[in-house]
């Protein structure tokens, strides 16, 4: 995919990476500490920094609401079961 491709298609690249990401503990260990080498890594080129900067904010969106909604679960989890 080229950069082109890959600036018109924003969101499938975001969820792309937040789908490795998210099923690789060691790739998300280093989006943390290195979020641009990560994002460079699964588009597999080079990419401006505005275009890695949106993916990346994305990326963490996606997976601060997946964790939120991960927490939120299990809480009402546990109030239904003291109920």
């Amino acid at each position: 995919m080229d950069i082109d491709q890959i600036k018109n298609n924003l969101p499938e690249k975001i969820q792309e990476v937040v789908a490795k990401v998210s099923a690789d503990k060691t790739l998300l260990e280093q989006f943390q500490k290195e979020p641009v080498k990560v994002v460079e890594k699964v588009a597999g080129v080079d990419l401006p920094d505005d275009v890695v900067n949106k993916i990346i904010d994305g990326v963490k969106a996606k997976l601060t609401a997946d964790k939120a909604s991960g927490v939120i679960g299990d809480v009402a989890g546990a109030l239904k079961k003291l109920l």
